[in-house]
């Protein structure tokens, strides 16, 4: 058996060609206390990377343990861009907290984990809403 054959050279476009990069930049649903600041998403085959930009409009969100903050729904992902097997977890931060974030096969995203700040909302004495950046990556069955 010969793995090799002529015209199977490896060639610089035979390096570049792949599935193709399919793109989002709508879609993204806020949750109530959240507005949509941007959103992209980005597919190759079946790795799929979102990153997701929110306003805390609402109230804070206060600490209620040890880095726990109590689950909080922050949007949801468009259909077609959301996990296939189960929840996934990703990172998240505002420049001054940061912590742990799922999303599930419904497209729900909830912020769970802090660094033990607490994630400020513009409805407060202080007016002073955080820009929320939350990051994931996974693979989609």
């Amino acid at each position: 058996m010969t793995l090799w054959q002529p015209g199977m050279r490896i060639t610089d476009d035979r390096l570049n060609d792949g599935p193709p990069t399919l793109t989002t930049a709508t879609g993204l649903v806020a949750a109530t206390g959240f507005t949509v600041s941007d959103f992209r998403g980005y597919r190759t085959g079946h790795n799929v990377e979102l990153n997701m930009y929110l306003f805390r409009s609402g109230a804070t969100i206060a600490v209620s343990g040890a880095g726990n903050l109590a689950d909080t729904a922050c949007c949801t992902v468009p259909s077609g861009w959301r996990p296939t097997s189960g929840t996934i977890n990703g990172n998240w931060d505002d420049g001054t907290a940061e912590g742990g974030f799922v999303v599930g096969v419904d497209g729900i995203c909830t912020l769970r984990t802090t660094n033990g700040e607490p994630i400020v909302g513009e409805a407060t004495t202080a007016g002073s809403g955080r820009n929320l950046r939350l990051h994931i990556t996974f693979i989609q069955d």
